[in-house]
């Protein structure tokens, strides 16, 4: 029950490395990631029963205010014309996509000048409710709060054994405050993302200063007023080489959780019962090879909206 929000750009990608490409369409044109993101959806709506659901997208995948920031950031990524560097084979997929999830009536959003993970923290933020982040992504690790409570469930043993990460799963993975993910990867830096870090300073030091201190403005804090006390050896002289960057990430790494607008107003973000347009989704299923994934989409919101109830 409760919301459940998709890192959908996160499980297309992992859907288009763990179906084969031999999965086609009658034309011949490769379908795996769309066939594994519909078959996610349809097995993450029956194990865990949302009443909610939204993919959440990138509208755009490096925006200008995090480059601004921090111009390494995804800058290995970048492609010759400047964008992301999408398989060939995956970026045909991605229209396709669209509008199975349009025609089968699931809530899509994007928001110009965002990634999907600013708008899964801006709906996590509107909630006040219970929520789950779907995702492969440990950067929304920053997300879980036990309070409300926000779950990340981490797919990278696969949709069917997630990992169910709140604040106890996360202090105990890291070995830091269940909240702290955010400034733990700042000062850890993230290479698949092009986050340097801090020179010097791995995972243990990052756990350290962060259980001690809470937070890299509190560290960098403790340096302004000339404490020696609680800095591991040799980390004082690293992070006051490190203050440009420390500086600058901390709009790299946290997600935004305040985006306005009329789309965020307006979104309709209840599981559907049937398909918005029936045909339509039949028509896709039919060209593109879908039947068997559209088929367990829909026995998989049929049951959803009998066990939510009317």
């Amino acid at each position: 029950m409760g919301l459940m929000l998709l890192d959908t750009p996160s499980l297309y990608f992992r859907a288009f490395f763990g179906v084969p490409e031999s999965v086609t369409a009658p034309d011949g044109t490769p379908v795996n990631a769309v066939r594994g993101l519909i078959d996610m959806i349809a097995r993450l709506v029956t194990d865990r029963g949302p009443d909610r659901l939204v993919c959440c997208m990138d509208a755009d995948w490096r925006p200008q205010f995090r480059v601004a920031a921090l111009p390494s950031y995804k800058a290995h990524r970048v492609a010759a014309d400047g964008g992301d560097q999408v398989p060939d084979t995956l970026g045909p997929q991605l229209p396709l996509i669209d509008a199975v999830l349009d025609a089968a009536g699931l809530a899509r959003l994007g928001v110009p000048g965002y990634e999907a993970d600013d708008v899964i923290g801006t709906l996590t933020a509107r909630a006040g409710a219970p929520v789950d982040i779907v995702t492969g992504d440990r950067d929304l690790f920053q997300l879980v709060d036990d309070r409300v409570p926000v779950h990340v469930l981490y797919t990278a043993r696969g949709v069917r054994n997630l990992q169910v990460m709140g604040e106890q799963e996360v202090a105990a993975k890291y070995g830091i405050p269940g909240r702290g993910y955010a400034d733990y990867a700042t000062l850890r830096g993230d290479p698949s993302d092009g986050l340097p870090g801090v020179p010097g300073v791995g995972d243990k030091t990052a756990a350290t200063l962060i259980t001690r201190f809470g937070s890299v403005e509190d560290v960098l804090a403790a340096l302004d007023a000339g404490r020696t006390d609680g800095f591991p050896p040799g980390s004082r002289a690293k992070l006051a080489a490190a203050r440009e960057y420390l500086a600058a990430a901390g709009t790299v790494v946290r997600v935004v959780t305040d985006i306005t607008g009329p789309a965020l107003d307006d979104l309709d973000d209840r599981l559907p019962a049937t398909p918005r347009d029936p045909a339509a989704l039949s028509a896709l299923a039919e060209k593109w090879g879908l039947d068997g994934p559209v088929t367990r989409l829909r026995s998989a919101l049929s049951r959803g909206s009998e066990r939510s109830g009317p």
